[in-house]
């Protein structure tokens, strides 16, 4: 969060302290962001609900994302009936998205993706044809994005389920439990 003076406001992992680090006196590197600079992955801003609702919600050193669906960086949303108007490879491009706009709304409450202790779980929504049946090959492409970034504890538990429409007819949409450092 940006404050006068060219400094940037982050909440420290265990939100008891605020550190204001200004920005031209120490650069923000750290493994995290070095992965995701190898990765070719800007985080974009964190998208907004669509709904009545908050995008996470911390319990202790638990924090509930809100599910994501396919935004692109510019607002445009990813729709179709995967196993119909949209294939594998395609969704599992869309489910790679949504997580990249997952870590997206933690970077932006958190600061710094290195408070990350572990990704717990993920629940994938897959707005699928009722025929279909690789739901798991699709929300891989979310699964592989976090390990790329997070390693070992990017490893997580996970449901991937199909569903007969999913808001606005996005492709995909994902939920996380992720637990910060203590």
């Amino acid at each position: 969060m940006a404050i006068p003076g060219g400094e940037v406001l982050f909440f420290h992992c265990d939100l008891q302290e605020e550190l204001a680090l200004s920005v031209s006196s120490r650069p923000l590197s750290s493994p995290i962001s070095e992965r995701l600079a190898a990765l070719g992955i800007v985080l974009p801003p964190a998208p907004q609900p669509i709904a009545n609702f908050v995008t996470h919600v911390r319990e202790g050193n638990l924090i509930y994302l809100s599910g994501q669906g396919p935004r692109e960086a510019d607002g445009f949303l990813h729709t179709g009936k995967v196993g119909r108007e949209v294939d594998v490879e395609t969704a599992y491009d869309h489910a790679r998205l949504v997580g990249i706009n997952l870590l997206a709304v933690l970077q932006e409450a958190f600061g710094d993706l290195a408070c990350v202790k572990q990704v717990v779980k993920l629940l994938g929504m897959v707005n699928a044809d009722p025929d279909f049946q690789e739901h798991p090959r699709v929300i891989n492409g979310c699964s592989d994005l976090l390990i790329a970034v997070f390693g070992e504890a990017g490893r997580h538990a996970r449901s991937a389920v199909g569903f007969g429409s999913l808001p606005g007819n996005i492709t995909v949409e994902i939920e996380a439990i992720v637990a910060l450092k203590e």
